[in-house]
């Protein structure tokens, strides 16, 4: 019987700007819902994993029509409640060249999500074995951070695993945001069984040292005491390079059994940005659960996350087959 995994986090409106064109620009937005454990459930759930957001969306029309979508990529709508009115929104504006990409949020700190007070925690723990969080939702507000360790808590009470996402955000986290994190996060990572992140979260939100100068070399020398000291099994995370040429290189790297263990680097061009760390994320649990060698989990993760830049959306729409192909580098013109 596959493992079935959750995540918990908030569904969020992304209205897009079509094409390359500023907001200031555009009279026309295509709207889609999205959101990190939207994403990483999607995923596992095409990898062939019952999968549930656990979150709260609003009593209107608005809110069915973000169900309708989840349900749409085979998310299970179970345990999401539906109270409040309104649902987290963010324009995306696209980049080009030298102009980066640009999220702009709006409605958020009063969304459903953001302002639910109760759920059945321990009923739910009891029904999942996997369950995800992730470091934008424990910026919130107090509690949501709250409602984040209940749970996460409740799924070690029932055995089960919890995978954290670090994924610091500075803007969500404002004015001396690391020194307001480090307590939250410390919490979650020793709760956690897997964990993405890498040697900028370990330096400035835990703020850890080394006289390491180059990225690899401090990721060798900061994981096994991350590991450590808060007990995790696994950690994993990436390096991008972004080109002069406009494409992106991508290499992951997975902490493991007291070794650190790479992907090959992969280069490729970029349609849509966001969303491919979830992309990672799901290759790495997938890995995990299926009991894959740290390099083939590595690889699967990178070329899920690669995969991802080609597609419209957050959400990652890959199938493990489609994954597979990419990993052996057979690039098709058109698959008949």
């Amino acid at each position: 019987m596959s493992k079935r995994f959750a995540a918990f986090g908030e569904v969020m409106m992304r209205l897009q700007v079509p094409g390359y064109a500023l907001l200031s620009q555009a009279d026309t937005l295509q709207y889609s819902f999205s959101g990190t454990g939207v994403n990483v459930t999607a995923a596992l759930s095409r990898f062939g994993y019952p999968s549930y957001l656990v979150s709260t969306l609003p009593a209107n029309p608005v809110g069915d029509a973000a169900i309708a979508n989840l349900q749409k990529l085979g998310i299970d709508c179970t345990f999401i409640q539906r109270n409040g009115k309104y649902i987290g929104m963010y324009f995306l504006e696209n980049g080009f060249g030298v102009r980066a990409s640009r999220v702009t949020y709006s409605n958020r700190l009063e969304s459903s999500f953001n302002t639910a007070s109760l759920y059945d925690f321990q009923e739910i723990a009891k029904q999942i074995d996997v369950a995800h969080f992730c470091g934008i939702t424990l910026a919130m507000n107090d509690t949501v951070r709250q409602q984040m360790k209940q749970f996460a808590t409740a799924v070690k009470a029932h055995g089960g695993t919890v995978v954290f996402d670090c994924n610091y955000r500075p803007t969500l986290w404002g004015e001396d945001g690391y020194d307001k994190a480090r307590s939250h996060y410390e919490e979650m990572l020793h709760l956690a069984d897997i964990v993405l992140m890498n040697e900028k979260d370990a330096m400035l939100t835990l703020q850890m040292t080394t006289e390491e100068t180059e990225r690899t070399a401090q990721l060798q020398a900061l994981l096994p005491f991350v590991a450590q000291k808060y007990n995790i099994t696994v950690i994993a995370g990436t390096h991008r390079t972004v080109n002069h040429d406009n494409t992106h290189s991508l290499q992951g790297f997975l902490w493991k059994n007291q070794r650190l263990t790479f992907s090959d680097q992969r280069t490729f061009s970029v349609h849509d940005r966001i969303g491919a760390g979830d992309a990672y994320t799901s290759g790495v649990i997938h890995g995990e659960l299926q009991g894959f060698s740290p390099k083939e989990t590595v690889d699967f993760a990178v070329a899920a996350s690669m995969l991802a830049h080609t597609i419209v959306g957050d959400t990652p729409m890959s199938s493990e087959q489609d994954i597979r192909q990419v990993m052996t580098q057979t690039i098709h013109d058109v698959i008949r």
